[in-house]
């Protein structure tokens, strides 16, 4: 870290202290919002193992129809894209694809593939398999998660290999972005994955239970073993193709052994035992000072990234056909019950309570670790008790009886379920805070944290009524999150994959972006943006209130590090990552 050595209780004294005290180590300490720095590295060998602890199971090794953040993290080990974006500089790297050429309309690109790439199994690599992927990523029957991202003007991009080392892909439309867009692909192999996708059981394959020697990818590591519940092993792929600088073939590791560990605190007691190199995930703000003395000796580096682009959201189901069996509590998914809540969570007692002072109150998904894109005038929802309790009068939710509820004009109490995650402590912590911050304007939440793969699958079933979450960006560029803010997305996730927009102005916001997505020149699709933060925040469909300061923690003999905001922070960049003999 950047900073000066402080003890352990110089930092417990700030988070008794509270917010002054902080705020004034902070301004004179801090490196500038959003910086990352990194450890001071060693220079990087061959050999070693990384052990690294995380708070889930596979759901899936196919990343083309599962989001889930360990098969995020499993694809970006074992599988490699046509392009990359360099997670710490943004910028677009060739990867399996060593070069390309735009069209004049800048619209067609066409692609040199790395000539004698072979899959981890030996077989060769060849457009063929570029063109099997696109087609498992746009066939409707396959269970894709990515292929409305894919899209542009609504519309699937256009692959085609006019030979074994040349692709060309069209798109439909002007696109802002350009090639960056098929950072989201990951190539998968034909010779594996084709019969599954001619069968129509593409989504089924690759589960947990898959054979390792079946899980073949062209990325640094390849499975070797896994034991459910306990840890996923990935060993070096001898036929991975990169290089570093000085010839060496990469990756340093030998072996890569993410470890199944669902409670965080369990997570540290690892770190600080020197039993596991890094969690997967990012600290707590408590964490910071419990390992600072181990900093201080040099058995545990600490890296501060910025502030997080991916903060933690709040969300009602609204989907209607969720709520057509339910006609007592036609309120629940008007939009000044959302406004009412907002008022009445105090953002800035959250960020010093939860977050030590290290965090920043939001009021939408973009953040100001997103520079690019952030813009500072959405509406803001100001902690206010009394206008909360004016909204919710507004929708018929007064206090009819003794009890310290609200209800409806047909007596139904103001109560509803929040799901969260059992395995975070922090969320469960912020459900609480939200929780309370209900109670004091009459509303009444039953917090309800339950493992992450079964809050996932209720999330994809619609099957809640409102859920405390965390999902990962790809990309900072907006254009690139369409999945997101595009009411057909599969992560629009208050209500997912809409065949038409359910309201006026989800319709507004597919008309911004898709203008948005085509624009060309930075200020206007700046300008665009901000239209579409203006109007998320005015319908606040999803709620957000604070965004935290990420620190990572890693073992003392961990090097070569190159951090990044977005998730994975570290194992993005895996065959670089090193350990000392």
């Amino acid at each position: 870290m950047n900073r000066q050595p402080r003890t352990l209780l110089t930092l417990l004294l700030i988070a008794a202290i509270g917010g002054t005290a902080y705020l004034l180590w902070r301004d004179l300490k801090a490196p500038p919002e959003g910086a990352a720095t990194r450890v001071a590295d060693a220079a990087p060998t061959r050999g070693g193992r990384l052990t690294v602890t995380m708070r889930a199971e596979p759901r899936s090794f196919n990343r083309i129809v599962s989001g889930a953040a360990l098969t995020d993290v499993y694809t970006h080990l074992a599988h490699g894209r046509l392009v990359r974006i360099n997670r710490a500089t943004q910028a677009l790297e060739p990867w399996l694809a060593e070069s390309w050429e735009t069209a004049a309309d800048g619209r067609r690109f066409t692609l040199r593939l790395r000539e004698g790439l072979t899959w981890s199994d030996g077989a060769p690599f060849s457009a063929d398999d570029v063109m099997f992927s696109a087609r498992a990523a746009f066939d409707e029957q396959a269970g894709s998660v990515i292929a409305a991202s894919l899209r542009v003007d609504g519309q699937p991009l256009v692959f085609s290999a006019p030979d074994a080392r040349t692709v060309v892909v069209e798109f439909p439309a002007p696109f802002g972005p350009g090639l960056r867009l098929l950072d989201l692909l990951p190539i998968l192999p034909r010779h594996k994955l084709e019969a599954a996708l001619d069968a129509g059981t593409f989504a089924q394959a690759w589960t947990p239970a898959t054979p390792p020697a079946d899980l073949v990818g062209m990325g640094p590591f390849q499975v070797t073993r896994y034991e459910p519940g306990q840890r996923l092993v990935l060993g070096r792929n001898p036929r991975y193709w990169r290089k570093a600088e000085d010839g060496t073939p990469l990756p340093y590791l030998d072996e890569v052994i993410l470890e199944i560990v669902p409670d965080q605190s369990a997570e540290l007691l690892r770190l600080q035992a020197g039993t596991s190199d890094m969690p997967q995930q990012a600290l707590r703000p408590e964490d910071i000072a419990t390992l600072q003395p181990l900093a201080d000796q040099g058995k545990v580096s600490l890296i501060e990234l910025g502030v997080t682009p991916d903060p933690d959201v709040f969300f009602f189901n609204l989907r209607e056909r969720y709520w057509a069996k339910d006609g007592r509590r036609d309120w629940i998914r008007r939009t000044e019950l959302r406004q009412a809540l907002s008022h009445a969570v105090d953002r800035e007692a959250m960020a010093e309570s939860l977050f030590l002072g290290a965090a920043v109150p939001i009021w939408g998904p973009v953040t100001p670790g997103n520079r690019e894109w952030f813009s500072p005038n959405v509406p803001r929802y100001p902690h206010d008790v009394e206008r909360a309790r004016t909204l919710l009068a507004g929708i018929g939710l007064e206090n009819r009886d003794a009890d310290e509820w609200l209800e409806d004009a047909a007596g139904n109490e103001a109560r509803f379920t929040l799901l969260t995650f059992r395995t975070s402590q922090i969320m469960e912590r912020q459900a609480g805070v939200l929780r309370d911050a209900a109670r004091a304007v009459g509303i009444a939440i039953d917090v309800v944290p339950i493992e992450p793969n079964a809050l996932i699958d209720r999330m994809l079933r619609g099957d809640f009524e409102s859920i405390l979450f965390n999902y990962a960006s790809s990309d900072l560029d907006p254009a690139l999150s369409k999945d997101f803010w595009l009411s057909s997305g599969a992560a629009h996730i208050w209500n997912m994959s809409q065949a038409k927009p359910a309201t006026p102005w989800e319709a507004e916001i597919d008309t911004l972006m898709r203008q948005q997505s085509a624009a060309t020149d930075p200020a206007e699709r700046r300008r665009l943006f901000a239209d579409v933060q203006r109007i998320f925040g005015e319908q606040v469909p999803a709620l957000y209130f604070v965004a935290p300061r990420l620190y990572m923690g890693v073992s003392g003999r961990t090097i070569n590090t190159t951090p990044s905001v977005l998730r994975p922070q570290l194992l993005w960049a895996a065959d670089t990552l090193a350990v000392t003999p």
